[in-house]
């Protein structure tokens, strides 16, 4: 029998069912495992395609489809985990948060932390890059300053992903114009008035932060000289074990793609591990795999330290995969086609088009899990509507990148937010749900959206066909 089209209440029905139980985790036990909730999601979508006349193998091969396209992501995730490990015992991440304790200032270190890993993202072109690396020393000197975890996480993740959305080096922000139509720099260009004010806004907030939210007067110079003195002792600390991050700046700038990038970064880690270190073949074998292992009379060095390998990644990588299953489930059944058609229905307007677009790839960051289906399924069903009603597809490439790029870090189950809470250790997976804080406090990734639709409201900043051409 032919496949019949859900309706819309079947179509939200698996979608409402799976994020009810994510809640019901948080609020009644007090746990955030996300891929059971996901399994049961794919279940009942499955249950629901068959009573459309859909077969086993039709789902099945939507559900796998989808999953193959995650499989790049997988293999950067891996390269991450080793890159993490393999620094570690380099001593570059340990360098990093010695000179960082050294030099920043502990009311002044949200905003450093901030700008340090925007300037790094827009050099490298990736969040995840920037995140797992910069960001993981940065959480060392957090802790070495007493600021939350939470607040440290929320300024990294800001500068991360403000580099990724508008750095020319970054597949997202080449992906967005790409699906639309529209040229890499003019869509650079066309973010700037929600990026820049979102960016001093945060800015602003955090210098606010460190000097009148945060207690920091009783910053501990005992406890910031025994980690410096601890780290001292541990590791040759020298600007030369900084070599491995250069290495991937360099690569980075010469626009050569992420996992030879990555690749080269871990391998040049474990040079620099073995020369600087003294480290073994057969450690580094370890690290790269099981993550490196520090113990020491110090047990927030322990911690921080004891992280990387492959072995580190699994956790996200089955989230990742579970969740583009789920999407791809729901692509398959006619879910999907279902829902933007009845967003579509809503449009009367370019004001209530670019807030629907935007909107649509927050959705599909909650419902698919992942960053760049959330960017190229609006991309491709919106662009016909703004040459409709006269305006410039810059806008829909702006929209669906700060609903898709940005918001992916503060979805827990996403493909970026699981990442950025495995990469940084907040342990929110292991019970520790105060840090599901960060994601209020990853400030600009939620405020440069907001800024967007109000922009479309107010008619701001919102180029219409070919002035933003004519004016370039």
């Amino acid at each position: 029998m032919r496949p019949k089209t859900p309706s819309l209440f079947l179509s939200v029905l698996p979608i409402v069912f799976t994020i009810g139980l994510l809640f019901v985790q948080i609020a009644l036990f007090d746990s955030f495992i996300p891929h059971i909730p996901l399994v049961l999601g794919v279940a009942l979508t499955s249950m629901i395609g068959v009573s459309l006349n859909y077969t086993w193998k039709d789902l099945e091969k939507g559900l796998f489809q989808v999953v193959s396209v995650a499989l790049p992501s997988v293999a950067i995730l891996l390269m991450v985990g080793c890159i993490i490990g393999l620094w570690i015992a380099s001593g570059t991440v340990p360098t990093i948060i010695y000179f960082g304790l050294k030099v920043l200032s502990p009311q002044l270190f949200l905003a450093a932390a901030m700008v340090l890993c925007a300037v790094v993202s827009v050099s490298l072109g990736t969040s995840w890059g920037t995140t797992a690396t910069i960001g993981l020393a940065l959480m060392g000197i957090g802790e070495g300053f007493g600021v939350p975890m939470y607040w440290t996480a929320g300024a990294v993740v800001s500068g991360a992903f403000f580099g990724d959305k508008v750095s020319p080096l970054s597949d997202t922000t080449n992906l967005a114009p790409a699906v639309t139509g529209t040229a890499v720099f003019d869509h650079i260009k066309n973010m700037m008035p929600t990026t820049v004010p979102a960016f001093i806004i945060a800015l602003i907030v955090y210098v606010f932060a460190g000097f009148y939210v945060i207690d920091l007067s009783q910053v501990s110079f005992e406890k910031i000289a025994l980690f410096t003195q601890q780290l001292n002792s541990d590791f040759m600390i020298s600007i030369w074990v900084l070599l491995p991050a250069l290495v991937v700046l360099v690569m980075a700038l010469k626009r050569i793609q992420p996992l030879p990038c990555l690749f080269a970064g871990a391998l040049s880690g474990a040079v620099v591990a073995m020369v600087a270190q003294g480290e073994s073949i057969k450690s580094l074998f370890a690290y790269s795999f099981s993550g490196f292992v520090y113990t020491t009379s110090v047990p927030e060095l322990s911690s921080l330290l004891n992280r990387g390998g492959m072995e580190s990644m699994s956790w996200v990588i089955l989230l990742v995969l579970i969740a583009l299953g789920f999407g791809g489930a729901l692509e398959k059944i006619g879910a999907m086609a279902t829902i933007l058609q009845s967003l579509k229905r809503l449009i009367g307007s370019f004001a209530s088009l670019q807030i629907t677009a935007t909107l649509t790839s927050v959705c599909l960051n909650l419902i698919s899990g992942d960053p760049y289906l959330s960017i190229a399924l609006p991309g491709r069903m919106y662009k016909d509507a703004y040459d409709d009603l006269g305006y410039d597809r810059l806008n829909l490439a702006r929209g669906i990148e700060e609903g898709g790029t940005l918001v992916s870090p503060l979805v827990p189950w996403n493909a970026g937010g699981a990442f950025v809470i495995t990469a940084l250790g907040l342990n929110i997976f292991n019970g520790q749900l105060e840090n599901l804080w960060f994601i209020p406090l990853a400030i600009l990734c939620w405020l440069s959206p907001l800024i967007g639709m109000v922009y479309a409201v107010f008619g701001l900043f919102s180029p219409k066909a070919n002035v933003l051409k004519e004016v370039s």
